[in-house]
């Protein structure tokens, strides 16, 4: 089978190291410069140390030339491009099967990724892949979990065939817009976490916040349309515990370091230069809920904490007070 990956940062080149033996892989970046360098070295020292794309893999900067006779295309570029990129595809999309494996929600329309290919492209084949999966784990070869969302059996067919490797399992679900929401809001949930850890909380306190997380994120599913039962998969549940517990996550180290004495500099260097989704994923459902008059107290605290100065200390009184 042929594929197209978009975007061929950390969890591109991973997504392809699952795929290389079964597929034929060419992978999409937007700089000429990083094109030429993967070509010469097959690394990014940087974001996959001591890992190497696979040979066979063609690299391009063309849209036309990654869409042009694939079986599949793979989004997986940070949310806040979708949109430009989705635009710069229209001219070529015709039916195509598109998996989307990016997390996140448009900041100015509030859309989730999914809505946003429907806006703007000519194809009703769309999944989303979700779960507690970092690049650099699932290129170790040890097993990891995936949630994958799809509304035709055709294409849930073609993607397990896609993936089918010994390392991975899929669990299948349909509900698209919950399994995108989980992924998008686990990563302000992180924030949250990273806040505790730099306040020096333990981990019965952890513990008791991932719960009130799950809470919330399912009353978030129902509030939406979305199928409640999808927090209990890899893409809820599981991925809440990887993200909220993790310094690899950059949600985590973020929130982590507005939780440490003096460090508000910090966190702002580290935002600057570090893509950090929650951040933006909190700007949109903040504006969302709040322009629907709907109340998420979770979301106001973090939001708060993080655009408006309040004490991060606070988080923890709000924990025994939230209902």
């Amino acid at each position: 089978m042929k594929i197209g990956i978009f975007g061929t940062g950390a969890y591109g080149m991973a997504l392809s190291s699952m795929i290389d033996k079964n597929c034929e892989i060419t992978m999409w970046t937007k700089f000429e410069e990083e094109k030429s360098l993967l070509e010469k070295t097959r690394k990014n020292e940087k974001l996959l140390p001591n890992f190497s794309l696979d040979k066979r893999i063609k690299l391009t900067t063309s849209v036309k030339e990654l869409i042009e006779d694939k079986d599949l295309l793979i989004i997986a570029i940070p949310a806040a491009f979708i949109e430009s990129l989705a635009i710069d595809m229209k001219p070529y999309i015709k039916d195509n099967n598109i998996l989307i494996a990016s997390k996140g929600i448009e900041q100015e329309s509030g859309l989730f990724l999914n809505e946003i290919i429907k806006k703007h492209l000519d194809t009703k084949n769309i999944g989303a892949i979700s779960g507690p999966t970092f690049a650099v784990d699932l290129i170790s070869e040890y097993p990891c979990g995936l949630s994958l969302a799809v509304e035709s059996k055709h294409m849930e067919e073609l993607i397990i065939d896609v993936f089918k490797n010994d390392t991975i399992k899929l669990r299948i679900n349909n509900d698209v817009l919950g399994t995108e929401m989980c992924g998008a809001v686990k990563n302000v949930m992180a924030i949250a976490a990273g806040i505790l850890g730099g306040l020096g909380a333990n981990e019965s306190t952890k513990a008791m916040f991932i719960t009130e997380a799950l809470y919330d994120i399912r009353k978030i599913l129902n509030i939406i349309g979305a199928d409640d039962r999808t927090i209990l998969t890899y893409a809820g549940i599981g991925d809440l515990l990887l993200t909220c517990t993790s310094t690899k996550s950059r949600n985590y180290t973020f929130g982590k370091l507005l939780g440490e004495n003096n460090t508000k500099e910090k966190a702002d260097e580290y935002l600057k230069n570090t893509t950090v989704e929650g951040v933006y994923t909190l700007k949109s459902i903040y504006k969302s809920f709040n322009d629907k008059n709907i109340s998420l107290p979770t979301i106001n605290i973090i939001y708060d904490i993080v655009f408006n100065g309040k004490d991060s200390k606070e988080l923890l009184s709000f924990l025994i007070d939230k209902e």
